[in-house]
């Protein structure tokens, strides 16, 4: 299944516990699209929060997004990766 990285901006001085709780409402929507949040970061310096998920595309990326109340422009399939 494709992967996707996005990026959300604006969140200037975000905490943990609000990623966490935005993250939550990706889980509970996800399905409906067939999309899998795998893992998210945040930077409170610069305000970007960034999304790693797998799903059937980028549109239904921003789907779930938007659903859940944060929506994003920027969202990029990542076919290659490593560890």
């Amino acid at each position: 299944m494709p992967q996707f990285m996005d990026v959300h901006e604006g969140f200037l001085g975000v905490t943990q516990a609000q990623v966490e709780e935005a993250h939550r409402k990706d889980l509970e929507v996800e399905a409906g699209e067939g999309v899998h949040f795998k893992q998210w970061w945040g930077d409170p310096t610069s305000g970007k929060v960034f999304c790693l998920s797998e799903g059937p595309s980028r549109d239904a990326v921003y789907r779930v997004h938007e659903k859940a109340g944060h929506p994003t422009e920027q969202i990029w399939e990542v076919p290659l990766s490593g560890s």
